[in-house]
């Protein structure tokens, strides 16, 4: 495809963590942007650009709203559609809702795009859905996986992982079918955002100055840089690609620990070995049940927690004039956001 740019973008999933932050990046560049939302949204990411934004009632899973939101933006001329929303839970409960949000809805995106000929399409999946091969014994040694990675069925994967691959499966199905359209597999987000949702709650962890820490590591990227990732490719010719996007991959103690250095708390002091993780998730799954408030840990996240999957996002480098930032600073910046609005 050429590298003629659009009208407008269409951008669903505008108001969370990844969302807002591709809204801001097309407008910091000068470009229209319209949202899908639905009745009732909660918008205090957004709360200073609202006005700037074209904003269209809808959900992903009402197929004729879908439509009429499409053909309303594309009386402005070529339309791009940045696909960004997705539920995301790793509780047993919620898995039929998290089914049907991720495949089906993407599905319906793919559909309409295709239906009403837009420009470009960008789906913001997750490495979740790259997959995660299963391992014979605890060997000790990092696994590097990068976009070759075949899924393969493995019970390192979550339920959630399964669900955007899924979604993916959609995409590519577009994409044989003559739609342009390129995916981003964002690793753990950093950004400034709600901290007691998604990725971000582990910094109110590190803030609440929690005394464990898992065995595992983690792959960390800056949500500013994802935001960039997706500007730069619907900007260009690529199509029919993926990325995995990550900076860089640390041990939780060390993460955890710089989390909390900045935050000017203690650190975490008491390591929880793997085996003992896999103890814990069943007796919080009781204290949920009893409860009836969600489950500090369950099994997945318990296999997530301890790990050692390393993902490899420099491909994106090779391609375009794209840099990871430095996830020192990043963690300083968001600290420093967090600890305002605690003060």
């Amino acid at each position: 495809m050429t590298s003629s740019q659009p009208d407008i973008t269409l951008i669903t999933g505008a108001n969370g963590l990844i969302g807002s932050h591709i809204v801001r990046r097309y407008l910091d560049a000068g470009r229209n942007v319209a949202a899908l939302r639905r009745t009732g949204s909660d918008l205090h990411l957004l709360h200073d650009i609202q006005d700037r934004i074209t904003w269209l009632e809808g959900d992903i899973l009402d197929i004729p709203a879908l439509e009429e939101a499409v053909q309303t933006v594309q009386a402005s001329g070529t339309v791009d559609v940045v696909h960004v929303a997705a539920m995301i839970s790793y509780q047993p409960k919620d898995r039929a809702r998290m089914d049907k949000v991720n495949v089906e809805g993407t599905a319906n995106v793919v559909n309409v795009c295709l239906a009403k000929g837009v420009r470009k399409l960008g789906y913001v999946s997750s490495v979740a859905a790259v997959g995660r091969p299963t391992v014979k014994g605890d060997t000790g040694k990092l696994l590097v996986i990068n976009e070759e990675q075949r899924w393969e069925e493995s019970p390192q994967n979550s339920f959630y992982g399964q669900t955007k691959y899924r979604a993916e499966l959609e995409v590519w199905r577009g994409m044989a079918e003559g739609l342009h359209a390129v995916i981003v597999n964002p690793s753990l987000v950093l950004g400034e955002g709600d901290w007691t949702r998604s990725s971000t709650q582990l910094f109110k962890y590190a803030f609440d100055e929690k005394p464990f820490y898992p065995a595992g590591i983690v792959n960390l990227v800056d949500v500013r840089d994802v935001a960039e990732a997706v500007f730069q490719l619907m900007q260009s010719p690529i199509t029919a690609e993926r990325f995995i996007l990550t900076a860089t991959t640390l041990p939780y103690k060390t993460f955890l620990d710089k989390l909390a250095d900045a935050l000017g708390k203690k650190r975490p002091k008491y390591r929880v070995p793997p085996k003992l993780t896999q103890l814990l998730w069943p007796l919080e799954a009781v204290r949920s049940w009893f409860t009836g408030k969600a489950p500090l840990i369950t099994r997945e996240t318990a296999r997530s927690a301890s790990g050692l999957y390393q993902y490899d996002g420099r491909k994106i480098e090779t391609v375009l004039p794209f840099r990871y930032r430095n996830i020192d600073e990043t963690i300083q910046r968001i600290c420093m956001f967090f600890k305002q609005k605690k003060g």
